[in-house]
């Protein structure tokens, strides 16, 4: 290889080294997805303000902290078919539209109160796909909090390895 290409590839490489950071220190946690979801960043904020409502942060945890957001979207993604995916994402704008007519803002800035009474509105309501998405979304956000490893090893006590080995050695 021709020393001056080499020199040439070499500065551009930490040219770019240089500027990288300051590029990518305005990237926001929305541009980084996890991984590929069928859900928008929309619907995925729409998830995870429900997930809080239902299991806000109180004294000890709460679904936030947890990462049942996160867990919701995987589970939805994989194991979910398309149209029961399709009826969550339909729930979803009309959540937050409800939530724009009832207190003119979208349902994640709305107040812990508000998006309670939004939630509830559904578990009551007599349109089985409203009904449905409140059963399914309470659910999965229950067993995402209650199977999450703070909760099942802080809370809960699980022990993965029960009992100890006590060799017959004396130290």
């Amino acid at each position: 290889m021709n020393r001056r290409e080499s020199l040439k590839a070499l500065m551009a490489a930490s040219g770019g080294l240089i500027a990288l950071p300051a590029w990518a220190k305005q990237w926001q946690k929305t541009d980084v997805a996890t991984h590929p979801s069928t859900f928008s960043t929309d619907e995925q904020a729409l998830i995870a303000s429900t997930a809080d409502t239902i299991i806000p942060q109180g004294a000890v945890l709460g679904a936030l902290v947890v990462g049942v957001d996160k867990f919701l979207q995987k589970l939805f993604d994989d194991c979910y078919e398309p149209e029961v995916q399709q009826n969550i994402k339909d729930q979803l704008k009309k959540l937050d539209a409800d939530a724009r007519a009832s207190y003119g803002r979208p349902f994640p800035q709305c107040t812990q109160k508000e998006r309670e009474t939004l939630l509830l509105k559904r578990s009551t309501s007599a349109d089985k796909n409203e009904t449905d998405f409140f059963t399914l979304l309470k659910t999965e956000t229950i067993r995402g909090f209650s199977t999450s490893r703070q909760v099942m090893v802080n809370i809960l006590e699980y022990n993965t390895a029960p009992g100890h080995y006590y060799g017959c050695v004396n130290a």
